[in-house]
């Protein structure tokens, strides 16, 4: 078993040792800095402190609902500075890949969107097709009609080639019939993260991954995940930001998102915070899918400890 993390909360020389290993943090943002619309406090500070101490911060989010712009303007109104670029949404690094890994040739490159407007704009930033998503045409109940155009295929696009699956707040039967016979067409199945939960307003809701599970029973087939903890968008991140992983950290709040995914990336460090899903007994577990090497009560101890 992994060795358990060190506590950092109220211990200021060990926590000035933590920020000296580290020039780059990766931040989650659901559960770590605010929960739905609930900045947690002292996260301002807190971020102000890294940088003044001259970390580089990168905000990563699994939250597809929400375009890079979003979260932009979602940050500045909670008073936190950033800019576009330091943005990874698992719905860019979604686009990304359907962009420039696929590479599907046209005119057999369309995505079916089952998600979000955030999945819809990063797709346009890409020139990427895509059909579904927010269409009010979908938020519907199935009809006789409908079960008879999918069975013969009239009501399929012919041009799709991708199904990407992401929080979809309006999903109903009918979505999920028309993504179905798409990946049984041979469509790839893509998935914008795997998470169970949404952290909103100090509880949980269901998450993108809670909306994935029905076509994967349905299919048979694991999508491709392009969250975390996927390697492929640890990659895309180091590519982009040209980091050196032994002197980046990653903090979260999940340990089978986030800690597994700095784990698996053979970042320098992962740092806990107990402020949303995951908590100490889940890593002290025998059978934890991953352990930090280090975690706090809110990421604001790291403020209050550098006083």
């Amino acid at each position: 078993m992994p060795q358990l993390p060190k506590y950092l909360t109220g211990n200021s020389a060990a926590i000035d040792e933590f920020l000296d290993k580290f020039d780059v943090f990766l931040l989650d943002c659901d559960g770590v800095l605010w929960s739905g619309d609930h900045l947690f406090e002292g996260i301002v500070e807190t971020l102000e402190l890294l940088r003044s101490k001259g970390k580089r911060i990168v905000f990563v989010t699994n939250n597809s609902t929400k375009s890079r712009p979003d979260y932009q303007k979602k940050l500045t109104a909670m008073g936190i500075p950033s800019n576009v670029e330091e943005i990874f949404a698992s719905a860019y690094s979604s686009a990304i890949y359907i962009s420039r890994i696929l590479k599907l040739p046209a005119p057999k490159n369309k995505v079916f969107v089952i998600g979000e407007s955030g999945i819809e704009s990063e797709l346009r930033t890409e020139g990427v097709p895509f059909i579904g998503g927010t269409d009010p045409a979908l938020r519907r109940d199935i009809t006789p009609e409908d079960f008879a155009g999918l069975a013969d295929g009239s009501l399929l696009d012919l041009d799709v080639g991708v199904v990407l699956a992401g929080l979809d707040f309006h999903i109903n039967y009918l979505k999920l019939s028309m993504g179905f016979q798409y990946i049984r067409r041979g469509a790839k199945f893509l998935a914008t993260n795997l998470d169970s939960t949404l952290p909103v307003n100090h509880t949980f809701f269901p998450g993108a991954g809670s909306i994935t599970i029905p076509l994967i029973n349905m299919s048979g087939q694991n999508p491709v995940a392009l969250g975390k903890p996927s390697q492929a968008m640890m990659d895309a991140i180091e590519g982009k930001f040209q980091l050196d992983r032994a002197r980046t950290c990653m903090v979260g709040d999940r340990l089978n998102t986030d800690i597994q995914f700095g784990v698996e990336g053979k970042l320098g460090g992962t740092l806990a915070v107990l402020t949303g899903v995951s908590k100490k007994e889940h890593w002290e577990a025998e059978d934890a899918v991953a352990v930090p090497a280090f975690y706090v009560d809110k990421l604001s101890d790291l403020r209050d400890a550098t006083k």
